[in-house]
């Protein structure tokens, strides 16, 4: 995805050129911000692929590792790993068969709901993402490309495009833990 050098233009600029070329103006700048969105994942992805391959994890596996350990207990109901991650209920149960292959989740009965299951952290997960995140964290996130006033000002602008889709309603102050 990434060019092994920059193009001499901008492909998106170009784009734009030629969507108000074709008289579609009332969609260029719409379709420059969608399109750039889109760019900005795949390069960040690669950035977070990268850090993460070492480790043997996808950036899925990762997710479901972290919420995990983020968790009191090192546990969760399945359900409630779909609805944070904002996931298909069958991608969580795909990565979770992966992790489980791996030893590095098990999957429990919920102690109260004998129709739910608890995914569980083993000591070896817990090992593994602690090590992945202290890569991800220096290799991504401590410097992810952009000044810490435009992540920011990122952030608030995906927010409010978020909400606005019906992604969360307004949030208190701080979540309640997990």
């Amino acid at each position: 995805m990434a060019q092994s050098r920059p193009l001499p233009i901008d492909p998106l600029a170009e784009a734009k050129r030629q969507w108000l070329a074709h008289g579609w103006t009332d969609a260029a700048d719409g379709m420059t911000a969608v399109i750039s969105v889109m760019r900005a994942q795949q390069l960040l992805l690669a950035r977070v692929d990268t850090s993460l391959k070492p480790f043997g994890l996808s950036f899925a596996r990762f997710e479901v590792l972290r919420l995990l350990a983020f968790s009191r207990s090192g546990s969760l109901p399945l359900s409630s790993v779909v609805a944070r991650l904002q996931v298909h209920a069958t991608t969580v149960t795909s990565t979770a068969e992966r992790l489980m292959r791996d030893g590095l989740i098990t999957r429990e009965p919920h102690p109260h709901d004998g129709r739910a299951a608890m995914l569980a952290l083993t000591e070896a997960g817990r090992e593994l993402v602690e090590r992945a995140t202290t890569a991800i964290n220096a290799e991504v996130f401590a410097a992810p490309g952009v000044t810490q006033t435009d992540a920011a000002d990122l952030v608030a602008i995906v927010a409010r495009l978020r909400k606005d889709a019906g992604d969360f309603t307004e949030p208190r102050p701080q979540p309640d833990p997990l």
